[in-house]
């Protein structure tokens, strides 16, 4: 996938800046999506309109010039390190490398992101380069808008998500219930855990991972971002919220159901078929032009029109509507753009999770999630799984 960085060539003229520069492993996904190489240790990517690639050691060099998107690819050995830590130590040497990187480049001033190596950006400051932070996140907004490909690589994640959350229901289906009301599976206590354990095995073999997911029940649901623990209770909202990386691409997906094994309150049913009504009014906001407050706003006036809080009616609640309504996914499960007050305009080929949800502690939690991309007339939903409270 060869990106479009037209942006940031604007951005870098607009600025009157030589490139761009970033300091750190492939964890992050900004420096991922640059150099198009995934390393466990950090290197620098320098852009002047080309890539160019820097690694302290010659273990990554072979496989980055195979593998990496980049023009160039060097060592710091290509910049005499050894000479040059023998004559200013081993500190103050890898700032002259760095230095003399940029100058191979008539890079003279930098841009870097928000989050930047002090240490790096004290260096090449030392040795004459000029570094300004770019606090906008450039890259990270050309991430927010993907392409055909990316969207792929989202829907074969989405596709193993599904598979993991039917095998959750499934294993939530098959439980019976105990005496004291929580539920058993082969004559064991069924736990958080022990469906957790089902989901991230189920990934695994469809290609994906995850450190971890939420499988919540009760009163843990109703805290949104509570992992959940313990035994699972009949007669009570559960939410499966599972948002697994695929291992070949790093990109991600994103969904959640809520289950109850037996009996739902009144107020669970009642919050789950109002839950859905916002999900739709939120689809029915959804199309190129609209900002994600416009979709934000469309989820909050469903659940204020049944009498229910939002922050967006009160600030401070602490039940109720209590989250934004979505976010963008990709590279990070976490991105832009936003679907909240603080939304900007939508645009094809933004993908983002609808994801609106209700919580009390006295009531437990209620939320439903799909993911779908923005398209040039409307949207795709990229989920293709049932939506039922009952299992």
């Amino acid at each position: 996938m060869d990106p479009d960085l037209s942006a940031l060539d604007a951005y870098l003229d607009d600025r009157d800046t030589d490139g761009y520069l970033i300091d750190a492993d492939s964890e992050d996904s900004d420096q991922y999506y640059l150099s198009g190489f995934d390393a466990p240790d950090p290197f620098v990517t320098l852009y002047d309109g080309e890539t160019h690639l820097l690694f302290p050691r010659s273990l990554e060099y072979g496989r980055a010039t195979r593998e990496a998107r980049a023009q160039s690819v060097q060592r710091y050995v290509d910049f005499d390190h050894a000479e040059l830590v023998e004559e200013f130590g081993p500190e103050e040497a890898v700032s002259h490398v760095l230095a003399a990187f940029c100058e191979s480049y008539d890079v003279e001033s930098v841009a870097v992101p928000p989050r930047f190596p002090l240490k790096t950006a004290d260096s090449l400051r030392a040795r004459g380069v000029e570094v300004t932070a770019d606090t906008d996140g450039i890259v990270t907004e050309i991430r927010a808008t993907k392409t055909d490909e990316e969207v792929e690589h989202v829907r074969t994640a989405q596709r193993a998500n599904e598979v993991s959350m039917a095998a959750a229901e499934e294993l939530l289906g098959d439980a019976s219930v105990a005496d004291d009301g929580t539920l058993e599976y082969e004559g064991e206590a069924l736990t958080s855990e022990r469906v957790k354990e089902e989901i991230e095995v189920t990934l695994l073999r469809h290609g994906c991972s995850l450190d971890e997911t939420i499988v919540a029940c009760g009163s843990d649901a109703a805290d949104p971002h509570d992992r959940g623990s313990g035994p699972l209770s009949a007669d009570e909202p559960i939410i499966v919220d599972i948002f697994p990386q695929d291992k070949a691409t790093k990109y991600h997906a994103d969904m959640t159901r809520t289950f109850c094994v037996g009996d739902p309150s009144e107020t669970v049913q009642e919050w789950y078929d109002l839950t859905e009504r916002a999900m739709d009014a939120a689809f029915d906001a959804l199309e190129p032009g609209a900002t994600g407050q416009d979709v934000h706003d469309a989820v909050c006036e469903v659940y204020e029109d049944a009498g229910m809080a939002t922050l967006r009616s009160d600030d401070r609640t602490e039940t109720g509507f209590i989250h934004s309504t979505g976010h963008g996914v990709g590279l990070d499960v976490h991105e832009l753009p936003r679907l909240s007050p603080a939304g900007g305009e939508l645009e094809p080929g933004h993908v983002v999770t609808i994801e609106p949800g209700l919580y009390d502690p006295a009531v437990g939690g209620v939320r439903i999630e799909d993911i779908a991309v923005v398209t040039e007339d409307g949207y795709e939903n990229l989920t293709d799984y049932e939506k039922r409270l009952v299992v």
